[in-house]
């Protein structure tokens, strides 16, 4: 038996990924599985149709055509309710789940009879440090907002020394320090800019400084402010209070903020206020990387920049499909990985008492059949 594994081009808005590339398909037959890919499927990531033939995958004419042929569908973002009506009881689906309408999406795929393997619920354990999409598209999110606020910001970055005199670098501060932040600190750091970072966990301070940034405010981190996995925990009035005086201090001497805070299952905390945004000099700039999670900053509108005297508050949405080339290579990785835990002897296994897959499967007509149900 041969596993067949389909990909389709991504219809959600704003997104240019493709779930796999061409070196991914040629992992993908080493391991012994079989490749179809829905031409123009990796168009918009400036993969073409031909590097995926050459790599060995199948094209098919539409998503229809893909579906009928797989018993895996790879995907970046979730089917859309246009999608699911085209899927087949017993397929499994690999994508991302997404925030909004998580029920109404489950309950669809569930209806239609299909297993949902949801990427950002790979747990952080070392065994799926490789699968883990959410660090990856984390890596290219951090990367790219250091250079939209580099494009916004109305100064220079690195310190010049020119004829006409010397130009200060530009002070650039990050807010988490996870792998969006740590990601925005060295690409901040790489472009000049004198960087400082924040963030509430105690355990990433030697991160930040070995990067050589300036731990901010390490009087304002609780011993308690991380959970497993390495996420940050909520938290109480009395840190969110000393957290906004530390934060509400520094950033009044920047030049550009980026914010990347953000707890699993919650809307993103506020850390900056619009009072803490009229105190910036005219002409800062601020990235808020969490605007799709309801924002870091107090007057980030998701999509949208706003200026608030002087100061522009950029609220991009889906960063990574911005560097799409890249994302989708990392992207596809992830997803090639997976597939060789779940496929074992040429056959598609689905465990719900796995430590990976249990905790990322939806139920669907798979999943219950593995299960005994």
């Amino acid at each position: 038996m041969t596993v067949r594994v389909g990909v389709v081009t991504e219809t959600a808005l704003r997104e240019r990924r493709v779930a796999l590339v061409p070196d991914g398909v040629r992992m993908l037959l080493r391991a012994g599985c079989e490749v179809v890919v829905q031409r123009g499927a990796g168009a918009r990531a400036y993969v073409p149709d031909d590097a995926y033939a050459a790599a060995g995958a199948t094209l098919a004419a539409d998503v229809a055509a893909v579906v009928s042929a797989c018993d895996v569908l790879a995907k970046v973002q979730r089917p859309a309710v246009t999608e699911i009506a085209q899927l087949r009881p017993g397929l499994v689906v690999i994508s991302l789940l997404g925030t909004a309408g998580d029920a109404d999406a489950i309950e669809q795929l569930a209806a239609a009879g299909v297993t949902l393997l949801a990427l950002e619920r790979v747990p952080r354990i070392t065994r799926a440090q490789s699968m883990d999409v959410l660090s990856s598209q984390s890596t290219v999110a951090g990367y790219k907002a250091v250079l939209l606020a580099a494009n916004e910001l109305p100064r220079f970055l690195p310190m010049l020394t020119t004829a006409a005199g010397s130009i200060a670098p530009a002070k650039a501060f990050i807010l988490g320090a996870g792998v969006a932040g740590l990601q925005a600190i060295a690409t901040a750091r790489r472009l000049g800019a004198v960087v400082s970072a924040f963030d509430v966990r105690p355990a990433v301070r030697e991160q930040v400084e070995s990067l050589g940034a300036t731990f901010v405010a390490a009087e304002a981190i609780s011993a308690d402010a991380e959970v497993s996995g390495g996420y940050a925990r909520e938290q109480s009035a009395e840190q969110q209070r000393r957290t906004a005086e530390a934060i509400g201090r520094h950033l009044a001497q920047v030049d550009l903020a980026i914010t990347t805070a953000q707890v699993p299952g919650r809307p993103a905390p506020r850390l900056i206020t619009a009072e803490m945004v009229r105190s910036m000099r005219p002409g800062s700039v601020i990235v808020d990387l969490a605007a799709e999670t309801g924002g870091n900053c107090e007057v980030t509108r998701p999509g949208e920049t706003v200026d608030v005297g002087g100061v522009r508050v950029l609220g991009p949405l889906n960063v990574p499909s911005l560097v799409p080339a890249h994302a989708s290579q990392m992207f596809s990785r992830n997803v090639v990985t997976l597939l060789r835990h779940v496929v074992q002897d040429g056959a598609l296994v689905i465990d719900p008492t796995d430590e990976i897959t249990g905790p990322m499967a939806v139920v669907g007509a798979r999943l219950q059949a593995a299960s005994g149900a």
